[in-house]
Parts: structure tokens; sequence; C-alpha cells
């Protein structure tokens, strides 16, 4: 049965004593022999990020996909793809700018105006994703193996969690694609009045490091089961996947220029696609896309460009989400949807159960190292039970497993990169100065890549930098608060509002909580449930529109009211 719940999945597969089914012949000398499945140490020792396993996945597709045609660069420029647990160069991507974007635009305008996939019957658009999601599932394990490589995430959470969850939303989208339909409309007078819901054209998307494959579904998925075209710019720290995911989707019948995927930074490729003038929408979801490297692309690029996308879809930081508004402004007003930061509550009252409370908390801040935009990152736990839930949290920490992502029982990899793994031991630095108690972690694990030991802070104040910013990171940071209208005043006092957690056995109080909070998404005495039909999306600096469910549609269609006389009608 498909996957419904990420969670569910992930204490499924962490919880699991066998492998999956195939993924052992993933890797160099991993068996029942070799010492590869081994226990792991934990963080308080370096030996689990030094002895490093060989994924044996070749790495097939390093160029961009443009018109169907995988090709080099317009410059013949290229740019390194690392390994975050050695911080190694594992393959050379063709390095998008200004000019791949275009050519990739074109292709994708042609195919949207004179290509079959619009006029295609929705039920053929439906079964092309079908056959895409079942081709995705047969790869399962090279794409999961791809992914941990690139992005440092534990195999088990890519193998057994993202890829079918990825599978899962695309199914979803392809039971949606001949569902999409107008209405009619009562209107006064002797009119025929009608809505139709057509393709919006274009779009544009820029998808995230933290989880590549998901985003790509997340996007890609919507987009295509409304009948649009698509070019999607990966993130510079993880084209892989992307890469490999859309070959395989022509190899299930999508026409060529239906979808394009260039890849590059910010300051060419992402700002290309954010100001050109033949895009309809754009869609974003990025993080670590930094500030400086949109901003030097001169707004002049888009009027030599004519009109063509009308839409942007973007992920990312708030302040990169800042930007790409402008840009999209600046060109041809295109719609855009951002899902952007977060700094999301973790709320636990004295009613709860704390031991379970102290794994959900761990769980919603140290899942995915921490680098997940609705990460539970400032923990709110009620007096009464505050010091019981502190020493319980700083022991689960202690016990988490870090080291190589490939090996099993591993919950913590590297951080993405060597810029966030800084920006993360900055933070920790301003808590310690700030007079927050460092509880434990703080500091790097081992002598290579970009491992952090899992830290938690006590006696955190709002007024803390851990407090308000997005740290991206495994930093816990744990406060306190007396009552119910207190904590919510706090837990709202916050430029962000993406994500929430309530962890309660009074419905009163949840009942209460899940109206006052102003976020996209509350989960109570739960976190990280993410199901195909459920929207996601912010409140506040947190983003623009929702993903998923038949939200996610909107993004996609424009609406159109169609007006005809009556003569003589029958009934009105």
């Amino acid at each position: 049965m498909a996957a419904r719940r990420l969670s569910w999945l992930l204490s499924r597969s962490l919880s699991s004593s066998s492998s999956h089914s195939s993924g052992a012949a993933l890797f160099h000398s991993l068996g029942r022999n070799s010492g590869g499945w081994r226990n792991i140490n934990r963080f308080s020792t370096s030996a689990a990020v030094e002895d490093l396993i060989t994924p044996q996945v070749p790495i097939r597709y390093t160029q961009h996909l443009i018109n169907g045609r995988f090709v080099d660069a317009a410059s013949g420029k290229t740019f390194p793809a690392y390994d975050p647990r050695t911080g190694e160069v594992i393959a050379n991507v063709a390095e998008g700018d200004a000019e791949d974007i275009n050519r990739a635009v074109s292709a994708a305008r042609k195919a949207f105006d004179e290509g079959p996939w619009p006029k295609m019957s929705a039920y053929e658009r439906s079964r092309i994703l079908l056959r895409f999601a079942d081709l995705v599932e047969k790869h399962n394990d090279e794409l999961a193996a791809l992914e941990t490589w690139n992005n440092g995430k534990p195999y088990e959470q890519a193998a057994k969690s993202e890829v079918p969850l990825f599978v899962r939303l695309l199914h979803y989208y392809a039971g949606w694609a001949d569902k999409i339909h107008g209405l009619t409309v009562p209107a006064d007078g002797d009119y025929h009045v009608q809505t139709l819901h057509e393709p919006i054209g274009v779009a544009g998307q820029i998808i995230p490091w933290n989880f590549p494959l998901i985003m790509f579904a997340w996007k890609v998925g919507p987009a295509l089961a409304c009948g649009n075209t698509i070019v999607l710019k990966t993130a510079e720290q993880t084209p892989l996947t992307a890469l490999f995911v859309a070959k395989l989707f022509h190899e299930a019948g999508l026409p060529e220029g239906v979808l394009n995927i260039v890849s590059g930074y910010g300051p060419t490729a992402g700002a290309a696609l954010a100001s050109h003038m033949d895009v309809d929408k754009i869609g974003k979801r990025v993080k670590g896309y930094s500030l400086h490297r949109v901003l030097y692309l001169s707004t002049d690029w888009s009027e030599s460009h004519g009109n063509l996308f009308h839409k942007l879809a973007f992920t990312g930081s708030t302040d990169t989400g800042k930007v790409v508004l402008e840009l999209a402004a600046r060109s041809n007003l295109k719609p855009v949807t951002l899902e952007l930061g977060g700094k999301s509550p973790f709320i636990v009252f004295d009613d709860a159960d704390v031991d379970k409370a102290v794994e959900l908390a761990h769980f919603a801040l140290f899942f995915n190292q921490g680098q997940c935009c609705c990460a539970g990152s400032r923990t709110f736990v009620h007096e009464r039970v505050y010091d019981e839930f502190l020493e319980k949290s700083k022991k689960r920490a202690l016990r988490r497993v870090v080291g190589d992502p490939f090996k099993k029982g591993v919950e913590q990899g590297p951080q993405i990169d060597g810029e966030q793994f800084e920006k993360v031991l900055r933070y920790i630095k301003s808590g310690i100065e700030s007079n927050a108690t460092l509880e434990c972690g703080g500091d790097r694990l081992g002598s290579k890549g970009f491992f952090i030991q899992p830290t938690v802070f006590s006696n955190v104040q709002d007024d803390m930098l851990i407090a308000q910013d997005e740290i991206f990171g495994p930093v816990q940071s744990i406060l306190k608060f007396k009552d119910t209208d207190e904590v919510i005043e706090r837990a709202n006092r916050t430029r962000y509002g993406l994500a929430a957690g309530v962890f309660t056995k009074n419905v009163d109080t949840a009942n209460k909580l899940m109206r006052a909070l102003r976020a996209g998404t509350v989960w109570i005495n739960c976190f990280d449930v993410f199901d195909a039909a459920i929207p996601f999306g912010g409140y506040k600096m947190s983003g623009i529109g929702r993903e998923k469910g038949i939200y996610s549609l909107h993004n996609y269609l424009q609406v159109k009211a169609v007006v005809t006389p009556l003569k003589n009608p029958a009934w009105i």
C-alpha cells in the first residue's frame, strides 16, 4: 500500500531490522560479513563519520534537459556537485545561465503553444503520470542512494520514506488530471454563463536542496496534471536526482519540451527564470539560496526576452523570496507561489506524557539534520514539567546516532555544505554568548565533512537569535512557559507562520491552540505528517499560496468566464 504519512514511514523504517529489498547491492563491501551493518557509535565519538561506505551508483545525467534532450550549457561551463560526508566532488554538472534559461523557456513555450500536451486528453496525461510513478518506484534504491550521496540524508529515510512518498504524490496528481473542470453559473438575464479552468502556460519552478525529490513532486505533479509546461531550476547543491527522474518522465511518454531542467546558480539561472517575460507563473521553494546570489542580475535582462513566462513557483528563504517576488513584478507581473522559512513552535503542556513528548519534539527538530522549513525549532515546555523534559531531551540527543548516512541505524548525516555548516556553528556560538545554557553538543563531529553534534540549549529567551532566526540545523532551543495565553502570544511573536505543534491530552486546549496559532499547519500530538492531500504553506513571511492537495492545483490554472446570450430559453 502506498505511503500516506511521512512520519509513519520514518518510524517504521527506523525501527525495522531488515534492509531494503535490494539497497545493499548499491554499496561497496556492504554485507553480513563486511561490517557494513555493524553498530554505529553515538555522536560522542568520530568513528562513525570517518569510516565511510562508497556508494556503487552511477551518476548518469549531469547535463541540462531541454526539449527532451540532454545538452551542455551554452557557455560550456560546469560546476561541482559534492558529497557532504567529505566535501569531495562527485560530479561536474552543466552550469546554466540566462541563455540556457532562454532555450528552456522557448522549448516549453513551443510545447505549450504547438505541442500535444495541453491538447491531450486529461485521461492520457494521467496515464503518463502513472507510468512515470511506476518507473520511479522501479528505480527506488538507485534514486535513494543518489539522493543520500548528494544530500547527506540517511539512506533509510530516502529509500523507505521519501521515494515512496514521491510515488504517492504522483499517483495523487495523476488522479486529479481528469477531474479538473469548470462550472455553469446562474446569472441575471437570458445568458448562459460557464467557467473554464485552463492551464496557465509555462511554469517556472525553483526547488530546494533539503528534499530535492519530494519538492520536485510537489511542484511538477500539479503543474503537469493541469496541462502546463515547465522550466525547473534545481538547487545548485543537489541537481542529480532531478535530472535522473526527468529522464524517467520521458521514458514514460512525456512529450518533448514539456519538462525542462536547468541546473545553475541563483544570480544567473535563478534570477533569469524569475525575470523571464515568457514565464507565466513562478513557484519557488529553495533553501540556502543566498540573497547576494540573486540580486546582482540586472532587471534589464527581462526586457529583451519577449513575454514568455506566466507563472513562477519558489521555495526557500524569506529574504530570497522577496527578491524573487520583486523580479517577477518587475518583469511581466507573473503570479508567484512562495513557500519560505519558518520558526515553528512545538508546545508541550503539563498534562503531556513527557516521554512521548520528548521523542516527538526530538523528531520535530532533528529530522533531516534539522534542515526542514517547518522544524519545531522553538520547544515551549510548561514550567511544571520543564526540568523533567529538559533532562530527558538531553539524554535523547546524546543517544542520537550520527554518522555515515549509508549505514543502517544512522539517524543523522552531515549538513548540506560548508556554508550551511558554518552558519549553524555561528548560531550555536550566538546562543552561548547570549547566556543560553548549552546542555550538550555545540561542535563539529569528526575531522572531515559537515557533521555537527546534536545540540540542545536550555534557558532560551525569546529575544535570542537562536529563538528568532531559522537556524536550519540540529539545534534544539527549549523555552519555559506558565500558561496558555502566554504561550499563544509568544508562539505568534515571530515574522514566520509556517507550522506549529501542540502536545496535550486536553481537547479544549487543543481546540483553542489550533485556532489561535497563526500558522499554515498545526499538528496536534503529531508532527511532520505530509499526506499528499494535506495543503502546506505559511502565514506572514512564511510564504504565499499552498502546496499539495486540491489547493496546489489553483496555482496552475486560470479561470475564464464565458457568457453567451440565450434566445427564448426553456429555462435559465
